[in-house]
């Protein structure tokens, strides 16, 4: 027996006292030894703020993207070590794949999300410019700045690896250290990845800390820059919420906690469509996935009275048919609960809901003596279940949900909502109407809403997969708070700051141009400038064009568009224009024919337009002219040596007419060379 090591303060520590034992969930064998005690922890606290913090404050958010997507790729390379592991959890190979493979992939998403979305910059500029004066000469916008704290996780047992790295990706690319405190009964697993995290070199010391354990007195020593995260169960979230120093401070807490999520059928759904069948594998492959230990497994089953039977039926048939054992034996669909502690637990959550008036149609019944900790599969009934508030209230953390009637559509979304707040929920139907009035009546109640029929199920991710796109989190007993969500995740790691200036210096804050700045005018054209030389503010006033009556009939001819406020001169004379008006797409190709530098040069391609309007009309006989500004820029990250090094630019254009009236306005995108790589 082994103990499990903690790491802090740069080094790999062991604690002192009393220990906690982590048990094989499959064999009962005792695999390793945990404590805590004596290990300082206002000392890691410094260690990461001091050396982690700083250095990761000092990175772009691109440079800290693209840690992320290299520490993705090592992780994916040490993936068996980690399986090897999970086995220890009782999960099988189809459970650990989501743990730690999932888990990986959020690391790969929040790469691309930061380096296709963030700023090449420390500072995130939140939204454009909001004029403040009618002169234009004050303004505002929101920034983003990292907070100079530590940000501690505390993690659940079921995902060990998932559960760390959906909080670790956000919290890095928003430039903060993390102090990671995993559930006891499968720290080895995440160990084992932070190990290999700290030994690739990948990431600065200090940027990832971990505690196998007791988080002792950490919480008494954090301040207003640091934040908490929490996954686990409610009551213990609570505990935590109310922590004197996090309410004194007003240190941000996250909670999710576990919720007792529910699956609906829809009550046009019969036992001959395909819904049907698509709602029995749901709940089917909620109950065993993880043998029901996730947060987001289906806990109640509302069906239409009418289908009761049926459903019931089918659902005993498919769960009779799932074989329970070690993973490692040829055909073992579902493993161990993750120890006899948690199999108690679940099995004293049974019996109060049988006493509460709820029926065994299933299992319900483990061997508590048996050296596996292994639950079955258990379907329970409950009849009444207005009358039964048990079933709302109490939660068995296993492979096991709860069968309920519903008399009605109104009923059926009651019900949904009895459980006071859950995480994720699954409406089955093939009526668009039914669905929308479930979103309207069930959504305040829920995290997320999957809404299952025939066509979604062919690529469908589940019920219970929270994606790293999509927030992940609920109201009321799911904990109130969120994760995930995209960049909303890196946003809960930084601190928003309204800044009022001048244009020109806001301008200089975000190094970013905003409408109304001062620009900078060369005789060097912006497109004959690589990426290295170009700077926000850059601009091209161009030479002036007059539209005319030839050029909307060309237009019309070459493109097609004979909409009649162009063509029409009759109809256009009694639209809101009064008269015949050019293309708006004509203004734009027209435009670009004016600010465009037409020699090879470090502008390879254009990506694209964005936020186009149009403002003004401009009629037969309106002169135009443009400004082109350099907006900002963005390196492209290399991905092998023999990529030609190049970065992104976002052009404001402005077009405006004879009288100074802005006639359009819009940004393009184009891909300029680099003058040096980074490889």
């Amino acid at each position: 027996m082994q103990q499990l090591t903690s790491y802090l303060s740069g080094e790999w520590q062991a604690g002192r006292g009393r220990a906690r034992e982590i048990h094989h969930a499959i064999t009962g064998d005792v695999l390793w030894e945990v404590s805590s005690e004596g290990l300082d922890m206002a000392k890691a606290r410094r260690f990461a703020i001091e050396h982690g913090g700083k250095a990761l404050q000092a990175m772009t958010f691109i440079e800290r993207a693209a840690m992320l997507k290299a520490v993705a790729r090592h992780l994916l390379e040490q993936k068996e070590t980690f399986y090897a592991l999970s086995a220890q959890t009782g999960a099988t190979r189809a459970d650990s794949w989501v743990d730690i493979e999932g888990g990986i992939g959020t690391l790969f998403t929040y790469a691309g999300l930061g380096s296709r979305e963030l700023p090449d910059d420390t500072l995130w500029p939140e939204d454009d410019l909001i004029p403040l004066s009618k002169g234009g000469s004050f303004a505002a916008r929101h920034v983003l700045t990292s907070k100079s704290g530590v940000a501690v996780h505390i993690n659940a047992f079921n995902f060990p690896c998932w559960g760390m790295l959906e909080k670790l990706a956000p919290t890095w690319l928003a430039g903060m250290p993390a102090i990671i405190k995993p559930a006891t009964a499968t720290a080895q697993v995440t160990q084992a990845m932070v190990k290999a995290i700290v030994d690739s070199g990948l990431v600065p010391d200090g940027a990832i800390n971990l505690i196998c354990g007791s988080a002792g007195d950490l919480l008494d020593h954090l301040d207003t820059q640091d934040v908490v995260t929490f996954t686990g169960s409610a009551s213990t979230g609570q505990m935590l919420r109310v922590h004197p120093n996090i309410v004194a401070n007003s240190i941000p807490f996250t909670m999710e906690a576990d919720s007792l999520n529910c699956c609906v059928l829809g009550d046009d759904v019969t036992p001959e469509q395909p819904e049907f069948a698509l709602f029995i594998r749901e709940v089917v492959r909620e109950m065993t996935a993880k043998a029901g230990q996730k947060c987001t497994a289906i806990r109640r089953i509302i069906v239409p009275q009418a289908q009761v039977q049926a459903v019931s039926e089918a659902l005993i048939a498919h769960l009779k048919k799932v074989t329970v054992g070690d993973p490692a034996q040829e055909g073992v669909k579902m493993g161990a609960l993750v120890n006899a502690e948690q199999r108690q637990d679940v099995q004293e959550r049974v019996n109060t809901l049988l006493a509460a008036g709820c029926e065994i149609r299933l299992g319900g019944k483990a061997d508590l003596n048996a050296a596996g900790a292994f639950f079955p599969p258990t379907l329970l009934w409950c009849p009444q279940p207005d009358e039964t508030p048990a079933v709302h209230e109490t939660e068995a953390f296993g492979p096991v949900a709860t069968l309920m009637p519903c008399q009605d559509r109104d009923h059926a979304l009651a019900l949904a909502c009895a459980g006071q707040g859950s995480l994720a929920g699954t409406l089955v139907t093939a009526d668009g109407e039914l669905a929308r009035a479930f979103i309207l009546g069930a959504a305040r109640a829920h995290g997320r809403i999957q809404v299952l029929n025939e066509e979604s199920s062919k690529e469908s991710t589940g019920h219970g997969s929270p994606l790293p796109q999509l927030v992940h989190g609920g109201p009321g007993r799911a904990g109130g708070g969120e994760e995930l969500g995209g960049l909303r995740a890196v946003k809960h790691y930084m601190q928003r700051t309204a800044i009022q200036g001048s244009p020109t210096m806001l301008a200089a804050i975000s190094r970013q141009w905003v409408r109304g700045a001062q620009v900078t005018e060369d005789r060097i054209h912006p497109f004959r400038k690589y990426f290295e030389e170009l700077q926000p503010g850059d601009s091209l006033l161009t030479p002036r064009r007059t539209m005319t009556e030839a050029d909307i009939v060309n237009f019309a001819c070459l493109s097609g568009d004979h909409f009649y406020a162009h063509m029409d001169k009759i109809a256009a004379a009694e639209s809101l224009f009064g008269e015949r008006v050019v293309h708006g797409y004509f203004v734009i190709s027209a435009a670009a024919g004016l600010f465009v530098d037409d020699g090879v040069g470090p502008v390879i391609a254009n990506y694209g337009m964005e936020n186009l309007r149009f403002i003004e009309p401009v009629k037969p006989g309106d002169t135009i002219q443009v400004r082109l500004t350099c907006k900002r820029k963005t390196v492209k990250r290399q991905k092998t040596a023999e990529e030609k090094p190049t970065g992104v630019v976002e052009w404001a254009v402005e077009i405006f007419n004879q009288h100074q009236q802005t006639v359009a306005l819009y940004s393009i995108l184009t891909l300029v060379a680099r003058q040096k790589g980074d490889l």
